[in-house]
């Protein structure tokens, strides 16, 4: 059976040609538009069938308690789910008293088109009423990269064989019905009906509604304002409103040939401090400035944003052209999730759905934030300054923890930690190292002095501070760091976590080097060089374990000596394992859900040789189940690295594909944004080569026999390089900027803007290709035979 839409294989867009009901609430995912600061799923115009509807507005939550069979010290007391905020999409049709309903009549036609040069979501219906009335109805969908607080739709009627009578009955609807929530633990809580009616303003075109969270205090305005174009006689009726429903009614009759248009602007705010009053204005405010641009305008804006972005970020692949279209379809999304967040939170869903209750982990640093710092460096700028507008949160929970520095959530909306399981949640402390990891990439990649002042240099001086008093030095003189938690959630609280330990070791060593570099804010901050010498030296012993006999880095101490799991004995059917094993099993046994010391030959690849990757690769692979969509991307990039091209090129493809061919089967609660990002690195790190340890650029490209050409841009400290691989040569180009230093499978040199440099690419090393768990193989894409 398959799970998901159907799409034509384009370069610049995802079309939908066939409309299945039961796949609306996949669907509502893929096609969701967001800058990321609104939402809004991909429902259909007229609200009903919906799948599941949806629409967020970032860092707006409710709160809820946390049940405890068995309270314990230190466990979080409340979490936070996103809001499904005033839904504004809704446009309802009457045709000759008939709802335009697809459920009934006889649809004809249905197509719908994400179009990512335009970013809009383009809809064609033909349908015939149950009475025998024949219309086409078109829509296009955005929402705004330019105008923050907006989106807007034009909506189109026009009947193809009799005058007709229309009405459409254009909606602000609160509060409305959600579907149950799957038993998966992925899915998350759904908060309902938590919104409270405040006020409500209406007047000719235009509604404004406010509501307030019961407990998290929070308060937002949602407005619409319409311009309406129709055959002589059309009728707007004066704007009608209610504590949950705001609505503008337009009649017409009208002919074939002629058509009825509505351009509606969507407005919406939201403050934990500014009054009813206040957003209510700023909303208002909003909808001026959108009928000022008008309709137009904000199409001209946002293909203008688009293009720019593109001509940083595109990606270009040559010989499989679905993989072309996922990667579009990736960037496009990875760009939605943050472009305009502005110092709030890059969920794990963005704001494509309510998964995982809307919140943000550790992977947004890991694989949002290596995409947004190289392509729109201001996007993750701002998502760095959303974690220092939270460090005061992380230094209490340190504190609480009985620790110094902060200790960052490892799932959160506004900076508390919300995850009820401690051993996956507050254990993993090595989000407070990707954080840092962040920061020192953005700061070497922008040299942005501004921000280094202001936020990035007390994130690296608070997150080094905890792990100075989270580890120890013990006898022998190495520094531990024990009882946590690393990537793989299939082990916990352990020893001595590899990934860990190094991604300390060099978030101790940035901030070190920070100190050094601006003693006098540091020394206003609190530390001295006394002890970022100490910070130095607790890098320097760091302990990294390691298994002589197997000759391969255990996951964590004592990790290879653990019972095998019982793959074998493994049905297809019952993975994803969390879902059908109990945790204390999967955890005393060596079995891994995600790339976890894999992920460690990448990030902290300078601190490892490659016979080292080699056999680490080998030995992990062969008990990585993937259960976690933020597996696949990594081991992509060390399996091209280590040689293993084809594997590598699977793995790219189940990475890119996640959410357009539901591989996790939960596509319907929001796309896996850290996938789609990953694709990019897989991309640009694994075929691409591209390594920026120590931050300076350094590639090592190779492509799989099936792609024959791979292009993509870099943005690095002003300048805009272009790399471009075939299948015997690289050749590096500088766009825009003053010459930059790169290497070439080790070899440094210039790239300047007179001419481009091109290096031959060396054959790639002959290895065994290593085993999956059985049934876990990635699908292969390779060419057959």
């Amino acid at each position: 059976m398959i799970e998901h839409p159907s799409f034509s294989v384009e370069p610049w867009a995802l079309r939908e040609t066939e409309l299945d009901l039961d796949l609306l609430a996949q669907a509502g995912s893929v096609f969701a538009l967001s800058n990321g600061h609104i939402g809004l799923r991909g429902n259909l115009d007229e609200g009903e069938p919906n799948g599941l509807p949806g629409s967020y507005l970032n860092g707006f939550y409710e709160a809820r308690p946390l049940p405890y069979a068995e309270a314990g010290y230190g466990y979080p007391e409340a979490g936070e789910t996103v809001v499904n905020v005033t839904n504004g999409k809704i446009i309802r049709l009457l045709v000759d008293d008939e709802p335009f309903d697809v459920r009934f009549g006889e649809c004809h036609r249905h197509e719908r088109t994400l179009d990512f040069r335009a970013g809009v979501l383009h809809r064609r219906v033909r349908w015939t009423s149950p009475a025998g009335r024949a219309v086409q109805v078109s829509s296009i969908r955005l929402v705004s990269f330019v105008q923050r607080a907006i989106a807007a739709m034009l909506y189109e009627v026009e009947p193809l064989d009799n005058t007709t009578r229309l009405v459409v009955q254009s909606e602000l609807v609160a509060n409305e019905p959600m579907p149950d929530s799957p038993d998966d633990p992925r899915t998350g809580t759904r908060a309902v009906s938590p919104l409270r009616s405040e006020q409500g303003f209406g007047r000719d075109t235009r509604v404004v509604l406010v509501h307030a969270t019961q407990a998290s205090g929070l308060r937002l305005a949602a407005g619409m304002d319409h311009l309406v174009e129709g055959p002589s006689g059309t009728e707007t009726r004066p704007a009608e409103y209610g504590d949950d429903l705001g609505r503008v009614t337009i009649t017409a009759d009208v002919e074939p040939g002629q058509r009825l248009r509505v351009v509606k602007f969507l407005a919406y705010g939201w403050s934990s401090q500014r009054s009813t009053s206040a957003l209510r204005d700023q909303v208002a405010a909003a909808l001026a400035e959108a009928h000022h641009t008008g309709w137009e305008g904000l199409l001209a804006g946002q293909r203008a944003y688009l293009d720019d972005f593109w001509d940083r970020a595109d990606v270009e692949l040559e010989g499989d052209a679905e993989l072309q279209q996922a990667l579009r379809f990736a960037l496009f999304h990875a760009l939605q999730a943050g472009a305009r967040g502005e110092r709030r939170a890059i969920a794990a869903k963005g704001l494509t759905g309510p998964g995982y209750n809307g919140h943000a982990f550790w992977d947004t640093e890991t694989f949002v934030l290596p995409l947004l710092t190289y392509t729109v460096p201001d996007a993750a700028r701002d998502a760095l300054r959303w974690r220092h507008a939270t460090l005061e949160l992380a230094c209490e929970r340190a504190k609480q923890l009985g620790f110094a520095g902060a200790a960052f959530p490892w799932r959160t909306i506004a900076g508390q930690e919300c995850s009820s399981y401690w051993p996956a949640g507050t254990a993993a402390f090595h989000v407070n190292a990707d954080i840092a990891d962040a920061v020192g990439r953005y700061q070497a990649a922008t040299g942005d002095e501004t921000f280094e002042r202001e936020a990035g240099l007390e994130l690296l001086l608070e997150t080094a501070r905890l792990w100075r008093s989270l580890g120890h030095h013990d006898a022998e003189g190495r520094f531990r760091i024990d009882g946590v938690t690393g990537p793989d959630e299939y082990s916990a609280v352990a020893d001595n976590n590899v990934y860990t330990n190094l991604m300390a070791q060099r978030n101790l060593l940035l901030a070190a080097d920070a100190v050094e570099q601006h003693a006098d804010r540091a020394a206003e901050l609190g530390v001295d060089l006394e002890e970022a010498a100490g910070w130095r030296d607790a890098a320097t012993a760091m302990f990294v374990p390691y298994d002589d006999t197997l000759r391969v880095h255990p996951q964590a101490e004592g990790f290879t000596e653990h019972q095998p799991w019982d793959f074998a004995g493994t049905a297809p059917e019952q993975y994803p394992l969390l879902l059908h094993f109990p945790y204390f099993d999967l955890y005393r046994k060596q079995v891994v859900k995600q790339a976890d010391l894999v992920l460690a030959l990448h990030l902290r690849g300078d601190v490892f040789s490659a016979e080292e990757k080699a056999r680490d690769f080998a030995y992990y692979e062969s008990l990585t189940v993937r259960d976690s969509s933020l597996s696949a991307c990594t081991q992509a990039v060390i399996a091209a690295e280590v040689g293993y091209l084809e594997l590598a090129y699977d793995y790219c493809g189940e990475a890119a594909l996640i959410d357009l061919h539901n591989l996790e089967h939960n596509t319907r609660d929001g796309l896996h944004i850290a996938s789609l990002a990953g694709a990019w690195i897989v991309a640009v790190a694994g075929f691409g080569g591209m390594r920026d340890h120590g931050g300076r650029l350094a590639f090592a490209p190779r492509l799989p026999e099936r792609l024959n050409r791979l292009a993509f841009g870099l943005c690095f400290r002003g300048r805009r390089l272009k790399v471009e691989v075939d299948q015997q040569q690289a050749r590096y180009s500088l766009r825009q900027g003053e010459t930059l230093e790169i290497a070439h499978y080790g070899e440094a040199f210039d790239v300047t803007g007179v001419e481009p440099v091109t290096r031959p690419i060396p054959s790639t090393p002959a290895r065994d290709l290593p085993a999956q768990p059985p049934g876990r193989e990635p699908a292969r894409r390779r060419p057959a035979g």
